[in-house]
């Protein structure tokens, strides 16, 4: 397993880390997502084949921006 931790600056509501809960267990690989609402730090867990590209673009998707982070 692999641990990919994104930002988003976008996150205003609690309902917000539902949604990118949601998308992020919809991409393939994805065992565990976990956003900090007050932080906007996303940590997702996944195996190695998953593209970090594709867990940006399903945050995205739900309608909010994100960035891959160092911390």
């Amino acid at each position: 397993m692999k641990k990919t931790v994104l930002r988003s600056s976008e996150l205003s509501c609690p309902s917000c880390v539902a949604k990118i809960e949601k998308s992020l267990s919809g991409v393939a690989g994805v065992t565990a997502a976990k956003v900090q609402f007050n932080t906007g730090k996303i940590v997702v867990e996944h195996d190695e084949t998953t593209p970090t590209d594709a867990l940006v673009s399903a945050v995205k998707a739900a309608g909010y921006d994100a960035k891959v982070s160092a911390f």
